[in-house]
């Protein structure tokens, strides 16, 4: 498997942290007063793992995937030095290839989904949501759909594009424009349950989206 996160990986959290002033970790974690001891928790594209992290220490039983060995490298040698009550599994994979259906009672993909191009994105929001046990969550965290004025929505998808064109030099991400992931979701059948914002200076960059499965 090719790993694209090879050389900016090491670099990502730092990146993120000073970008969004460290609002990209608070989004990651938004929803994580939903996991108790036991609650079946999959991190899909979990990168260094802040999130995953935040919620084995709440005792949840997480499992992590990403196709990046430098970026679950760096997540075991985090996870080692701590020492968690609660251990993570780590799985080495493409997300499609994970088949662990309607197991889980949250499945996040924080930062993650915004990689890929519009058809791949549906195609693993659809995934995602089948790896989910009926009843469960799937939540997303991202840059949230510019809105208000102009002037607003202008600055909100140049904020956007930069973070895309950084990525796409760095790891080859996808160009696009955000990503309407609330329609997404409704789309698969999924209920819109809470969504919680994001402000970076002036106005909401980032979302986090929690989505009730049938």
């Amino acid at each position: 498997m090719q790993d694209r996160y090879r050389f900016i990986g090491p670099l990502y959290d730092l990146l993120a942290a000073i970008f969004s002033l460290g609002k990209i970790d608070r989004c990651k974690c938004a929803h994580h007063d939903r996991i108790a001891s036991g609650t079946k928790v999959l991190f899909a594209g979990v990168g260094q793992g802040v999130d995953a992290i935040e919620a084995a220490k709440r005792g949840g039983d997480v499992t992590v995937v990403d196709i990046s060995q430098t970026m679950l490298s760096i997540f075991k040698k985090r996870t080692d030095k701590m020492g968690l009550a609660s251990p993570i599994r780590i799985v080495h994979s493409d997300i499609f290839a994970f088949d662990e259906y309607e197991r889980y009672d949250m499945v996040f993909a924080n930062f993650f989904l915004n990689v890929f191009p519009l058809d791949t994105v549906l195609r693993l929001e659809r995934h995602l949501a089948s790896l989910a046990k009926p009843g469960g969550c799937v939540v997303v965290g991202d840059f949230c759909l510019p809105s208000g004025g102009a002037a607003a929505r202008f600055f909100q998808n140049l904020y956007w594009y930069i973070a895309d064109v950084v990525f796409y030099l760095a790891a080859r991400n996808a160009i696009h424009p955000v990503y309407d992931y609330c329609t997404h979701l409704k789309d698969l059948g999924l209920a819109i349950e809470q969504i919680k914002y994001f402000r970076v200076l002036f106005d909401d960059r980032y979302y986090s989206i929690l989505a009730r499965k049938p």
